[in-house]
C-alpha cells in the first residue's frame, strides 16, 4: 500500500530584522532562515527591515527564528504580542527617526574633522605634528562615527560571511592602520627608504560619504511608508459612545464590538459598524471612489473612516482594530511592500557571491599594482585595493527592487489599486489579454426588468401572474437576475408566496414549486434540458438579447408561460477602459454565461471583439486556462466570488469591488473603487514600475561593471587616471541615491500615464 503525504501544516510570522544594510546582508538572512528545520519559506526585505517566515509550528517556533537571524550577526526581536500594523509602523517609524539622528550626529563629527584636516595639511604639511595632530582627529571618527562598520564587518566574518560593511572596513581600515603605523614609526620607515605618505583624510571622508549615503537613504525609506501613513490618517483620534443614555469621548482604541456610538455630520466613522437610528449620506471615496455619498439608513452597514455628511446617525460597532476594513487594507498594502518580485533573485544572486568577488578582486589588484606598477609600488597597491573595495559597494544593487516595489504599491493603494506584492506586480506588467467577466465589471451589476411578455394561451393568466411565479421560484437565488426580478414584483405590487423544492441549476437558473405547480426560470439551455419547447418566444427573445438585454424564460407545469426582459446596464466608463486598453496593445475577451447575442450587444457597446458566451462559472477556469495554452499571460477581472477559480488559474486576478470582506481578499489586484478604468491604472502602473526597476537594476550592475575596472587602475597606463578612495565613496553613494531617488519617482503616478 503506497504512502499518502499530508499537507504540512503553515502557519507565518513576521520578524523585524536590524543591522542590515545590503543586499548581501538581507540575502545571508534569507539563506540561513530557509536552511533553517521547519521553515517552508522565508523572504527578507532589505527595504523595510523584516523577515517573512513561512513554518511548521510543529517544528520550530518564532522564538527559534529569532534566535536563527541572531545567529548570522543581526538583530531580531518578536513584535509585541497584540501589536497592531499601525503600532508597528510606529516603532519603525520612532527606529528610524532615532537611526537618522543618529546618522546626523556622526555625519556632522565627520564633517568638521574633515574640514579641521585641509588646515593642518596646508600648514604642517607631512611633519610629524602634522601626522600626529590628523591621527587624533580621525581616531574619533573611526571609533565613534565609523564604528557600526568595523562591529557588523567582524560580526559577518565570525558567523562565515562578507557584506558592504566588510567591504567599507577593510579599505577604510587599512587605510586607517597604514597611515598610523607610519605616524607612530615614522622613523622605522625612513630607514626602510619609505615615504612616509599617510591617508587619514581618505579615511574620514570616505566614512563621510558613506554616512551620507546611508542618511539619504534611510530619508527616502521614511518617505516611500507614507502612502500606509496617509490611509492610518483617514481613521478619527476618538470616537462618541453612547453609556447610560449620555455621550463619552474615548480613544478609538477603547471601542469594543456592541459599543453604541454617535456619529455626527462632518465627522468619520470610528469603526465598521450597523446603522440602528438615523438617516444620512456617507462619503465612501476614500474606499470605493464613487464620488457621490451614499445613502445609510436603519440596518445599513457603515465601513470605519467613511465620512459622515449630513445627518446624525447612531451606530452599533461590529468590528474594531485589525478587523476593521481600513486595517485590512492596510495589513495588505504593508504585506505587499515587504514582498519580492520575481526579478530580485536575479540581484540576489548576484549578491551573494559579489562581496567574495569583490575581496578577491581587491587583492590581485594590489598583487598587480606591486608587482607592476610604478613607484612607490606598495602605496600605489594599497591604494587602488582600497579604492576597489570602497567603490564596489552593493548598495544600489540591494536598493533597486524593493524600493521600487514599495512605492508602487503604496502609490497603488491611493489610487484604490491593491497590489498584493512583487510577483503580481511583475506579472501585471507582462500581461497581453485581458478577460472581463459581464455582470458587475463591464455592467453595473443592479440589472433590472424591462419588460414582462406572457404566452397568449399558456399556463398563466397575465404578466402579473408570470411575474409572481418567477419571483417565488427566484426567492432563495442569489444571482443578479433573480434579484432585480424579486425588485420588479415588489415594486409592482405582485404578492408571491414561498417555492418548495428550490434546486438552482449553474449557469442555467432555477426550478421550484409554487402553489403546487412546477415552476423553471432560466435560460433556453434550462428550457432544452427540461424538455420546454421555446419555440413561440424564440423571435421575441432574439428581438431583447439584440438590444443588449438577457431573457429569461419561465415554464409552469412543462409549458412555456413567457419570458421576462432583464437589463444590466453597461458602466459608463467601460467603453473608455477597454478603448485605452487596446491602445496599449492588449486583447480584450468577454467571458459571461449570458446568451451569445446579449453578451455579444455587450461587448460591441464596449468595443470588445471577442466574447465566449454561455460559458457557466464552473467552466470559465477552463477558458481562462485555454487561452494561457494559446501562449497568452492571462489577466482575469471579476467580482472576486463566483469568478473565484478564474481568477486563481489566471497569471493575474483582477478582483473589482466596493471594500466588501471578499473583494478585499480575492485576487492578486483588487480594485476597490468599481471603476474598469482601476485595470488600466494597475497594468499602466505594474509596466511603470518594471521599467523603473530595469532602470534601477542596469544602472547598479553598470555601476559596477565600469567603476571596479576604473578603481583598479585599467586607464591609469594610457591615460594616467586614477580614482581615490574618496571619490570612490562619493561615487558609491550617489548610486545608493541615484536608486531611490527614480523608484520615487512613481510616487508621482497618475491613471492618466502611459504604460
Amino acid at each position: 500500500m503506497s504512502a499518502t503525504t499530508l499537507p504540512q501544516p503553515t502557519e507565518s510570522c513576521t520578524i523585524p530584522v536590524t543591522g542590515m544594510t545590503c543586499a548581501a546582508c538581507s540575502g545571508r538572512v534569507q539563506r540561513s532562515l530557509e536552511r533553517a528545520e521547519g521553515v517552508h519559506s522565508a523572504n527578507v526585505n532589505l527595504m523595510t527591515g523584516a523577515a517573512t517566515v513561512a513554518y511548521d509550528p510543529a517544528v520550530t517556533s518564532p522564538g527559534q527564528l529569532v534566535e536563527t537571524i541572531r545567529g548570522t550577526g543581526y538583530g531580531a526581536e518578536l513584535p509585541v504580542a497584540g501589536e497592531s500594523g499601525e503600532a508597528l509602523l510606529d516603532t519603525q517609524d520612532a527606529a528610524r527617526a532615532e537611526e537618522m539622528r543618529e546618522l546626523r550626529r556622526k555625519l556632522g563629527l565627520s564633517a568638521v574633522v574633515a574640514l579641521l584636516l585641509f588646515p593642518i595639511e596646508a600648514l604642517l604639511g607631512g611633519s610629524t605634528a602634522g601626522r600626529y595632530a590628523q591621527l587624533a582627529l580621525t581616531l574619533p571618527v573611526a571609533g565613534w562615527a565609523g564604528r557600526h562598520f568595523y562591529t557588523r564587518a567582524w560580526s559577518a566574518f565570525r558567523h562565515h560571511g562578507a557584506d558592504m560593511n566588510t567591504l567599507i572596513a577593510v579599505g577604510t581600515g587599512a587605510a586607517l592602520v597604514y597611515s598610523a603605523a607610519v605616524t607612530l614609526f615614522a622613523g622605522w620607515f625612513a630607514a626602510s627608504g619609505v615615504e612616509p605618505h599617510v591617508y587619514f583624510e581618505a579615511v574620514v571622508w570616505i566614512i563621510g560619504l558613506v554616512l551620507l549615503g546611508n542618511l539619504l537613504e534611510a530619508r527616502a525609506k521614511g518617505r516611500t511608508s507614507g502612502a500606509i501613513r496617509r490611509l492610518i490618517g483617514l481613521r478619527p483620534d476618538t470616537a462618541r459612545v453612547l453609556r447610560d443614555g449620555t455621550e463619552t469621548e474615548v480613544p478609538l482604541a477603547a471601542l469594543r464590538p456592541g459599543d453604541e456610538i454617535v456619529v455626527r455630520p462632518g465627522e468619520r466613522v470610528p469603526a465598521d459598524g450597523t446603522v440602528l437610528d438615523g438617516t444620512s449620506y456617507v462619503d465612501e471615496s476614500m474606499l470605493t471612489g464613487e464620488p457621490v455619498p451614499v445613502p445609510k439608513r436603519e440596518g445599513d452597514r457603515l465601513v470605519g473612516a467613511t465620512l459622515n455628511r449630513n445627518g446624525a446617525l447612531r451606530v452599533r460597532v461590529d468590528r474594531v482594530g485589525a478587523d476593521t476594513v481600513l486595517s485590512r487594507i492596510i495589513r495588505l498594502v504593508q504585506q505587499a511592500q515587504g514582498s519580492k518580485a520575481p526579478i530580485q533573485r536575479l540581484a540576489d544572486r548576484v549578491s551573494a557571491v559579489f562581496v567574495p568577488v569583490v575581496l578577491s578582486l581587491a587583492v590581485a589588484t594590489f598583487v598587480i599594482w606591486f608587482d607592476f606598477g610604478p613607484a612607490p609600488a606598495y602605496l600605489h597597491a594599497l591604494v587602488s585595493a582600497v579604492t576597489v573595495l570602497i567603490i564596489a559597494c552593493p548598495c544600489a544593487m540591494g536598493l533597486a527592487v524593493p524600493t521600487a516595489v514599495m512605492v508602487a504599491t503604496g502609490r497603488g493603494a491611493e489610487l484604490g489599486v491593491l497590489i498584493k506584492g512583487g510577483e503580481p506586480l511583475e506579472r501585471s506588467g507582462a500581461i497581453d489579454t485581458v478577460v472581463f467577466d459581464k455582470t458587475g465589471t463591464i455592467t453595473e451589476g443592479r440589472p433590472a426588468v424591462q419588460a414582462v411578455h406572457a404566452v397568449s394561451g399558456g399556463p398563466v393568466a397575465d404578466e402579473r401572474e408570470l411575474l409572481g411565479f418567477a419571483a417565488a421560484a427566484e426567492r432563495l437565488s442569489e444571482h443578479p437576475l433573480g434579484e432585480a426580478i424579486l425588485e420588479a414584483a415588489a415594486r409592482e405590487g405582485v404578492a408571491f408566496g414561498p417555492a418548495d423544492g428550490f434546486e438552482s441549476r449553474t449557469g442555467q437558473g432555477v426550478l421550484g414549486a409554487v402553489l403546487g405547480r412546477r415552476v423553471a426560470v432560466g435560460n433556453a439551455a434550462l428550457l432544452r434540458e427540461l424538455g420546454v419547447d421555446a419555440t413561440p418566444l424564440a423571435a421575441r427573445a432574439d428581438e431583447v438579447a439584440t438590444r443588449g438585454r438577457t431573457p429569461v424564460f419561465v415554464a409552469v407545469d412543462g409549458a412555456l408561460a413567457g419570458l421576462i426582459a432583464v437589463a444590466d446596464p453597461v458602466k459608463p466608463a467601460s467603453a473608455e477602459a477597454v478603448a485605452r486598453l487596446e491602445a496599449m496593445g492588449l486583447e480584450t475577451v468577454m467571458l459571461t454565461g449570458d446568451a451569445e447575442r446579449t453578451a455579444e450587444s455587450v461587448a460591441r457597446s464596449v468595443g470588445i471583439g471577442r466574447v465566449l458566451a454561455q460559458v457557466p462559472p464552473d467552466r470559465k477556469l477552463e477558458e481562462i486556462r485555454r487561452l494561457q495554452a494559446e501562449g497568452r499571460t492571462v489577466a482575469m477581472v471579476g467580482d472576486g466570488l463566483n469568478d473565484a477559480p478564474a481568477l486563481a488559474a489566471a497569471d493575474v486576478g483582477i478582483a473589482i469591488g466596493t471594500g466588501t470582506d471578499v473583494a478585499i481578499e480575492a485576487g492578486a489586484v483588487t480594485l476597490m473603487r468599481g471603476d474598469p478604468r482601476g485595470v488600466v491604472t494597475a497594468i499602466t502602473l505594474a509596466r511603470r514600475t518594471l521599467r523603473v526597476i530595469r532602470q534601477n537594476l542596469f544602472w547598479a550592475f553598470v555601476y559596477n561593471v565600469i567603476g571596479i575596472p576604473i578603481a583598479a587602475g585599467v586607464l591609469y597606463p594610457a591615460f594616467g587616471l586614477r580614482l581615490t578612495p574618496a571619490m570612490a565613496a562619493a561615487a558609491m553613494a550617489v548610486s545608493s541615491v541615484s536608486v531611490v531617488s527614480n523608484s520615487l519617482r512613481l510616487r508621482r503616478f497618475t491613471p492618466g500615464d502611459r504604460g
